[in-house]
């Protein structure tokens, strides 16, 4: 009977495991091209990097560390990734607690920089990983969600012995790079597991992650104001949120990944040096919203701050100007927000009802009907401050 393609993820583990090991002995044994949707692409081409490195599946990897002088150069050059991503990473362990996965935080090179979770340090295959300096770059040991995904920059899923070594085949795990604010890697966030269940959900759950690290990593960059970034019917406050950085005149010193995918011309300005981020582009953010800084900076100071701004594609963005004061507060209460399970911020959620209510030229039933809520939630929103209904309603 002709095998499961492992990509079909069938509902019996055995097969899926069979389907595996089948690609495997096609890549890896016969030499062979397999066929369309027998594995992940990203899985396949990591095997052929590894086999074009001179490696063999059958090789015992042993999980080197690097040297003294050289971990000590890697801890001082992402002290910064780390304090950043550690509250993360700490929320992170709690939702993986009862999963037997675990968080590794590596820097650019594959370079185990962090961790997180329930590690069982007496089983040497999850101590060895988890050592701070442990090299598990793809060229040191093979196909991992660690090598695959700073090789792809993209989030990916392995399985067992989707892992290019015979004896890394114990492992399952989800990885997604860490984009930096100036759009360039500079690390990974990996979740593993040992003789674990599948469970190729963790690669959305890693992905949701990684994009706070990259929001923490844009916020603690010096700024004068933030500005959310979001398209015309989406809430604003968000994780999903583009997020630019702004100096005090106006040029652009950090974004984040969203932001960069929103706006094309961010996208590609992440190599020459700028005037106040070295390795930023010298962007002006009048190069990119067709509307004057000033107007930005001044809606800040305005009881409705939300912004319809036009791009020279032309296209339209939301956008949510944010001054430091404000950020500071907002960052409190989306700490509160996220406990409670990552509802909208309030003050963010206000000034959106209130634009809905403008919109709607004070008809507050319109208004509500527009966002999905009652009437009543406008007013109690708006803190018993909104206008009052017009007869009509």
């Amino acid at each position: 009977m002709k095998p499961a393609h492992p990509l079909s993820a069938p509902a019996d583990p055995t097969a899926r495991l069979d389907g595996i090991a089948r690609a495997r002995q096609i890549a890896m044994r016969d030499h062979h091209a397999l066929p369309a949707g027998w594995i992940a692409p990203w899985v396949e081409r990591s095997w052929q990097r590894c086999l074009q490195l001179g490696l063999a599946p059958q090789q015992s990897v042993v999980f080197d560390t690097v040297s003294p002088q050289h971990m000590q150069r890697t801890q001082d050059a992402n002290q910064h990734l780390v304090q950043t991503a550690k509250p993360i990473l700490e929320n992170l362990g709690r939702a993986i607690v009862n999963t037997r996965y675990f968080a590794i935080l590596t820097n650019r090179d594959g370079v185990v920089v962090d961790t997180s979770g329930a590690i069982d340090r007496s089983d040497p295959r999850a101590d060895l990983i988890t050592r701070i300096g442990t090299d598990l770059s793809e060229r040191s040991v093979g196909t991992t969600a660690i090598g695959t995904a700073l090789s792809e920059l993209q989030p990916v899923w392995l399985h067992r012995g989707e892992h290019f070594f015979a004896n890394t085949a114990v492992y399952s795990c989800a990885g997604a790079p860490l984009l930096g604010p100036d759009g360039a890697c500079v690390g990974m966030l990996d979740l593993t597991g040992i003789d674990a269940i599948e469970r190729p959900e963790l690669k959305h759950l890693v992905t949701q992650t990684a994009s706070r690290i990259e929001n923490a990593l844009v916020l603690a960059q010096a700024h004068s104001l933030m500005v959310r970034l979001n398209w015309p019917g989406n809430t604003l406050g968000s994780d999903a949120d583009g997020i630019v950085c702004l100096d005090a005149d106006g040029w652009i010193t950090a974004a984040n990944p969203i932001a960069r995918q929103m706006v094309p011309h961010l996208g590609a300005s992440h190599r020459a040096p700028g005037p106040t981020t070295p390795g930023l582009a010298p962007v002006h953010v009048s190069e990119v919203f067709g509307i004057a800084v000033e107007l930005l900076f001044d809606a800040v100071h305005r009881s409705d701050p939300v912004l319809d701004i036009p791009l020279w594609t032309g296209l339209r963005l939301q956008a949510l100007p944010v001054g430091p004061a404000q950020e500071t507060q907002t960052m409190h209460a989306d700490h509160r927000s996220s406990a409670r399970g990552g509802m909208p911020l309030r003050d963010i959620e206000a000034a959106l009802i209130r634009k809905a209510v403008d919109q709607a030229r004070g008809n507050v039933a319109q208004a509500a009907q527009a966002l999905g809520i009652s009437r009543a939630t406008v007013y109690r929103k708006l803190g018993g401050k909104g206008p009052k209904p017009d007869k009509a309603l």
